[in-house]
């Protein structure tokens, strides 16, 4: 999203910490993630933003929701999707959330441990089940590997105890890492695919469906991989490698949201501390920018004048985690100039806290 002259106007009106989000940019990007994955179903990582009007305009447009817990769920049904919209990715849930889907039709579960296999056996007998795989995650800003998923072997095993269960064995998931910004990395995430459904062949099982997980990224500072190209390439190895009639989907979050939105905050404070410029706003990691602990480094445009020099930009709160970088090139910003986040429509809802009573930025909508 980019900072215009009318953005700029709204935002200089309002009362920072605000986060500017565009919807007809989520419809933009919704249908440029289509565009480049024809024919393959999308749902909606809730977790990325999940403020109502995201999730219903995005429902609107026919897409699925992706989601792991109740409160996930029952935003994805107020927006209008039913069971067959929903998906759930995380491979280990809750027993309650397990039996609410279930009973709300939801029948994707991902998973990767016999705990997780005995768990759905119980709560949602019958449904469809995806084996979550590990792959790697080096060429993503915000890596997801060492959490969750297993090796090829063992999703196979782990597919055959779920047959074996009363669950229907239905194919494979994996995250290439959020923000990946290594186009060959779905690829090679593919190769691993394909290796588990040639083991789960030589086990009788017939696996049908594939997700892809979510990691597309966003403009941020460092260049990323042209989508369109990313689709082509994964579309043209799935036809190549995987059987014509697979079921194919996509769990994006980042990719829909991330570029619909725009973080006004302010600086509150400056000061000099041991040879050091440090810049202090109204938003900081815990109320809205958690991702910057974690490697994820955003484009941030002042609205002052001037030469840029490095700075550790820090957020209000008293706790000296709070920074958002340690070399954020700014303008000489005084107390009360206004600084812009770009890009900033991931996450920034979904992670911010209240912590020592700073809260998360206010929210307004364009159409």
């Amino acid at each position: 999203m980019d900072l215009t002259p009318t953005i700029l106007d709204l935002a200089r009106k309002l009362t920072s910490p605000a986060l500017i989000v565009d919807l007809g940019e989520v419809r933009r990007r919704y249908e440029a993630v289509r565009r480049a994955l024809p024919g393959v179903a999308v749902y909606y990582a809730v977790k990325a933003n999940p403020h109502p009007a995201v999730a219903g305009t995005l429902r609107e447009l026919g897409c699925g929701f992706e989601v792991s817990s109740v409160a996930e769920l029952e935003l994805a049904l107020a927006a209008g999707a039913g069971g067959p919209g929903i998906i759930s990715g995380n491979p280990v849930k809750t027993p309650d959330f397990v039996s609410r889907a279930h009973a709300a039709g939801v029948r994707g579960f991902a998973l990767d441990s016999p705990a997780e296999v005995a768990k759905l056996a119980k709560g949602a007998s019958g449904t469809e089940v995806y084996a979550r795989v590990t792959v790697d995650n080096s060429g993503s800003e915000w890596p997801l590997s060492r959490k969750y998923g297993v090796g090829p072997v063992e999703a196979v095993e782990l597919l055959a105890n779920a047959r074996d269960a009363g669950l229907t064995p239905a194919g494979v998931t994996f995250h290439v890492g959020s923000q990946c910004v290594r186009a060959e990395s779905w690829l090679d995430a593919l190769g691993v695919c394909r290796e588990v459904f040639e083991r789960a062949s030589g086990r009788g099982l017939d696996l049908t469906a594939l997700n892809l997980g979510g990691g597309l990224p966003v403009r941020h500072t460092r260049p990323i991989p042209d989508l369109d190209a990313v689709g082509s390439a994964v579309m043209a190895y799935l036809r190549e490698q995987f059987r014509p009639d697979l079921r194919v989907s996509v769990e994006p979050g980042r990719a829909l949201v991330g570029e619909a939105a725009i973080l006004v905050t302010t600086v509150i404070g400056v000061a000099e501390r041991a040879s050091e410029r440090w810049v202090y706003v109204d938003a900081g990691v815990f109320n809205a920018l958690m991702e910057a602990t974690g490697g994820i480094r955003y484009e941030i445009v002042a609205e002052r004048p001037g030469a840029r020099a490095p700075c550790v930009l820090a957020g209000p709160s008293c706790d000296s985690v709070d920074v958002i970088s340690s070399d954020a090139l700014l303008p000489d910003v005084r107390v009360g100039d206004r600084l812009y986040v770009l890009n900033a429509g991931a996450y920034t809802l979904s992670y911010a806290s209240s912590f020592n009573g700073f809260g998360p930025p206010e929210v307004v909508l364009l159409p």
